[in-house]
């Protein structure tokens, strides 16, 4: 195993939900699936966002699309109408997780 960046095998796309975002990551093969599923787990995206996410972490297993999806709560400082965060819809935070380093 090495340590590589999670944008050299898998894409998200995220945006917003009110008050936190949605971060989806997805793989193309059943053996990096295995690898998110034991990486990316709510504490290491927690931490991760630390920074901008004052709120539980969610996550949600969806197999048949080698995909995880995380919900940040409280991430957006109240969302787009409310906040003067740059990125109040939660756009880039899928290109943000994708920085991660995990073990492969």
């Amino acid at each position: 195993m090495a340590k590589v960046k999670l944008k050299e095998f898998a894409m998200s796309r995220s945006g917003d939900k009110g008050d936190g975002s949605n971060v989806g990551v997805f793989v193309t093969n059943a053996a990096d699936y295995e690898v998110i599923k034991r990486e990316l787990t709510v504490d290491r995206v927690k931490q991760h966002f630390h920074d901008i996410c004052f709120g539980e972490v969610v996550r949600y297993e969806a197999p048949n699309m080698l995909a995880l999806n995380f919900l940040l709560r409280d991430s957006l400082g109240g969302g787009g109408s409310e906040s003067l965060k740059t990125d109040a819809q939660g756009k880039v935070h899928g290109l943000g997780l994708l920085e991660i380093e995990i073990e492969r």
